[in-house]
């Protein structure tokens, strides 16, 4: 029996994945086959990537489109014979092994529906040795651990579970913030379509913790292959007796899809959407953990925040604290995408400079132009200039330099983008994303499309240059939430670096050719 896996991801069934599978059913005839429906390892430019099990171990063929079935098969790839697709073996390929993978460990490799799979991989390790714990002492583990937040804020993991466990209350949440609306980003997407079982793992954990009983995942309307796999993830997971009645502790698990607004990703407008209401921001305090989902204490937590939490118990908090440097532990899941030749994820401790992620792994543009601008942490995050690449991968020194690290979004830019029409970009999309509730940001972003427009026509560009910078002064420190307040971190950014964007006369309305 010949072993092949095919991508369910849905990048790679964007591309024609089914399509494939199919075709490699027709082409096998008589000769018995069993095809696996994996994750995608990343390397998202080899999409569709059909791999087959060999003594040398799984060889890999991309990017493999429907109609070069047949002749793959009529070469031998069945057999692992080479082939102009022929990528060699998989795990070899330096893009995973030059990988830190502690998230994605299983992603690409397992049957993301099969729990006998995902336990022959190590699954289950962490919630297993969990249990074997006090609560306390799980929370402890992951407050030592150094775990911040993967969502964007990088708050302690442990510092916010422990003011839930520390909060008295019959009842209590757990909420995974799916809602993955950054340009650039798709680690939460692959994660859910690749290993759901470790998300579940996570949050069962979270929630022994906690003393949680019940537990939501929040997930974009624009992800349902990623909504399917978790609903059936987590009907295998109940299954399984991991969660719900069958399980040792008590802790039920529910999907819930949002309707495509980008402040869902603000944590307290999803819980305000998770109860049913528009999605607007709450004022703060009371803190989601103490005054949460139904005013109840509850752990708010990204995606790939969830998914570092068994990895920790499995291994323990120091084994975890070796990876990083200074107060950014263990690994983040880079995501590289825009004009570049090699976009995909690429997880690995914290500290590799941005300058070896874009040339080194994602090999420089896509076009072969020069790298102009590079954005990193989403459509809020700075534009950092080609000059200055050789910033660490890591909080602090993202912070030092004016950025944000974000979700680990990575967005790519060759000289002929033009940057005056990117910082009118940011206050656009503001200004359609705001959910209103605060006039600096529902306002402040409408005014700054129209100030950037006359700054660009030619008109009055001393005063309008200086109003632009009060305006961003107001949205930044009088917005409610993030969404207002860091609307001004690209403006500013691409001000600095690339101020000749901005002028009437720049060719090509900015763009350098």
């Amino acid at each position: 029996m010949t072993t092949i896996y095919v991508p369910r991801d849905s990048a790679a069934l964007s591309l024609g994945a089914d399509e494939v599978a199919a075709k490699l059913r027709q082409a096998a005839g008589d000769r018995p086959i069993q095809i696996i429906r994996n994750g995608s390892h990343g390397m998202l430019w080899l999409e569709p990537l059909v791999e087959v099990v060999t003594e040398r171990g799984r060889i890999g063929y991309g990017p493999v489109e429907p109609e070069a079935v047949d002749d793959l098969v009529a070469a031998g790839l069945f057999d692992g014979a080479d082939h102009e697709l022929c990528q060699g073996v998989v795990a070899d390929l330096p893009w995973l092994k030059d990988q830190t993978r502690l998230c994605f460990a299983r992603v690409g490799v397992t049957d993301p529906l099969d729990p006998d799979d995902y336990v022959a991989h190590g699954g289950l390790a962490g919630l297993r040795k969990a249990l074997e714990k006090t609560p306390e002492e799980v929370v402890a583990e992951v407050t030592d651990s150094g775990l911040r937040g993967r969502g964007g804020a990088g708050f302690p993991a442990g510092i916010k579970w422990k003011t839930v466990a520390g909060t008295p209350g019959p009842l209590k949440f757990i909420c995974c913030n799916a809602d993955e609306g950054d340009s650039g980003t798709f680690a939460d997407r692959m994660l859910m379509e690749g290993d759901p079982f470790t998300l579940i793992e996570g949050m069962a954990i979270a929630a022994y913790a906690v003393g949680a009983s019940e537990g939501y995942i929040y997930i974009r309307s624009e992800y349902p292959d990623a909504v399917r796999t978790m609903r059936e993830a987590i009907a295998v997971a109940r299954d399984q007796g991991w969660i719900g009645e069958k399980a040792g502790h008590r802790f039920d698990l529910h999907v819930r899809v949002g309707a495509g607004a980008y402040i869902c990703g603000e944590e307290t407008a999803m819980l305000e959407s998770l109860e049913g209401k528009r999605g607007m921001v709450r004022a703060k305090p009371p803190i989601p953990a103490i005054t949460g989902l139904f005013g109840k204490p509850t752990v708010v937590n990204n995606v790939l925040t969830l998914a570092s939490v068994p990895a920790i118990l499995a291994g323990g908090a120091a084994a975890y604290q070796e990876l990083g440097v200074e107060r950014s532990r263990g690994t983040q899941v880079f995501q590289l995408a825009g004009n570049v030749a090699r976009g995909g994820i690429f997880e690995t401790a914290f500290g590799m400079t941005l300058e070896k992620l874009i040339h080194t792994y994602g090999g420089g543009t896509r076009t072969g132009r020069p790298v102009r601008a590079v954005q990193v942490g989403g459509p809020l995050g700075a534009y950092l200039p080609a000059d200055g690449l050789d910033l660490p991968m890591e909080y602090e020194a993202f912070a030092a330099a004016g950025a944000m690290l974000g979700h680990g979004g990575v967005v790519v830019f060759d000289d002929t983008v033009d940057m005056g029409a990117m910082a009118r970009f940011a206050m656009e999309f503001c200004a359609e994303e705001s959910c209103g509730k605060c006039t600096p940001c529902r306002v402040g972003a409408v005014r700054g499309v129209e100030v950037i427009d006359k700054i660009r026509a030619g008109q009055d560009p001393d005063d309008n240059l200086a109003l632009l910078g009060d305006l961003c002064e107001l949205m930044t420190e009088g917005s409610l939430c993030a969404m207002g307040g860091l609307t001004p971190m690209p403006v500013r950014s691409a001000l600095l670096h690339f101020a000749d964007d901005f002028g009437p006369g720049s060719p090509n309305g900015g763009g350098h050719r």
